[in-house]
């Protein structure tokens, strides 16, 4: 009697969405072994340049910008599975490589050929969701991969803190073969899901003109508004370690315990959150997630005692749970099936610009006038995006050329 739960929630969702599911668990892992202390490593090998590390950290998103412009409409156009297979063979060869560099240049190569791989992804596995998932259940489907996400979260810090202590390289080593299991699950169980077009529309489709982008201006403006968050998250993977170097002696401990804690709270939260707030309407769940991450960024900035600390990264884990899962099906619902894949492509370049100008940005505040400026600034930027972004939903719900989104709000 107690497994027809598991066997429920186990057919619940295709399989393309389980082999997300651990796919996202196994990278995420890896990923947050070595992101961490990535900015340590960086800045230990570049001898202490705040700056130059922070460049070398941008140059991966900065890269994704212009990769995520075609990487949507390619997945569109050839299917997602090899858009997703590619990429993910890309960012293997792309982080083993950081196991050989010693140079500047080379660890500019290395973050450019893995924003490469990293852009390319995203558009097309979010499209996918879209085309497997019922629109009703595509915030639980979005919810449950932050989960997975976060399980990679909850327990990479601190192992790759063991690691970083004892063999930085190792955590290289590790990414890398998480990546290739991941390309080797997405060969073997996971079909092609793009619809099935016609003869007559395949033909259309070469004929059909450019997009225009004064054409969709509800994807834009979300994606524009959603970036002060995405800076927020920036500043955690560039910026913040450096500030808490400054104010904990034992500064990685403590960093790697933040983000554990983070990703536990997730874990034991998000699908349920995201459950009791499936019926509440997007532009209240925004704002209270824009509110609190306001919250939070001056609380890194201020935040001296540990244990405040903690409650402040509380706050930051419960408007990420309000905030992405909700976002993602606002996007996933306004884009036209044609368009799935470039409408997640567009929405994504908020992290990729964000991570390419954030940390040089953040790293030029933070040299100048501190971490405290730096991220009051931040919350003060959040505050009136949240405001903005929350208004600009509202408005969808009420424009009568635009039903889908209103069903959209309300689900």
């Amino acid at each position: 009697m107690h497994r027809i739960p598991l066997f429920s929630l186990i057919s619940k969702y295709d399989t393309a969405i389980w082999v997300r599911v651990v796919g996202t668990i196994l990278t995420s892992l890896a990923g947050f072994m070595m992101r961490p202390y990535l900015v340590y490593y960086l800045y230990d090998k570049l001898d202490g340049s705040i700056f130059l590390s922070m460049l070398i950290i941008g140059l991966q998103p900065l890269c994704g910008i212009f990769v995520n412009l075609y990487a949507g409409s390619l997945s569109d156009r050839y299917g997602r599975k090899p858009m997703m297979l590619a990429a993910l063979i890309i960012q293997a060869f792309a982080i083993g490589g950081y196991m050989f560099a010693s140079h500047v240049w080379e660890f500019a190569v290395i973050s450019i050929i893995n924003g490469i791989g990293h852009a390319m992804f995203g558009p097309a596995a979010n499209a996918q969701i879209a085309d497997v998932v019922p629109q009703e259940k595509r915030a639980e489907v979005f919810a449950l991969l932050h989960t997975a996400l976060n399980m990679g979260s909850a327990f990479g810090p601190l192992i790759g803190l063991l690691l970083f202590t004892w063999n930085p390289t190792i955590i290289f080593l590790t990414c890398a073969v998480a990546l290739f299991a991941y390309a080797g699950l997405v060969v073997m169980k996971v079909p092609e899901t793009m619809p099935v077009k016609s003869a007559a529309e395949l033909e259309l489709s070469k004929t059909k003109p450019k997009i225009r982008w004064r054409d969709h201006k509800p994807l834009l403006w979300i994606t524009l508004l959603a970036m002060p968050v995405s800076l927020l998250y920036a500043q955690v993977e560039s910026t913040f370690p450096l500030h808490l170097q400054q104010h904990f002696e034992n500064y990685k401990t403590v960093f790697a315990t933040i983000i554990t804690f983070n990703g536990c709270v997730v874990i034991a939260l998000q699908i349920w959150i995201a459950k009791r707030t499936e019926h509440v309407s997007a532009y209240l769940v925004v704002a209270a997630s824009y509110m609190l991450f306001a919250i939070v960024s001056v609380g890194y900035g201020f935040v001296p005692i540990f244990a405040i600390l903690l409650f402040v990264e509380l706050l930051f884990t419960i408007g990420e749970m309000l905030n992405g899962p909700h976002i993602q099906k606002v996007i996933s619902v306004i884009a036209p099936e044609e368009h799935r894949g470039w409408y997640f492509s567009v929405f994504g370049m908020n992290w990729q610009l964000s991570r390419a100008i954030g940390p040089i940005l953040g790293g030029l505040l933070f040299s100048h006038f501190g971490g405290k400026i730096m991220f009051a600034v931040l919350a003060a930027i959040i505050l009136i995006a949240g405001i903005a972004q929350s208004r600009y939903i509202r408005s969808l719900n009420h424009k009568k050329e635009e039903p889908i989104i209103e069903a959209a709000l309300q689900t």
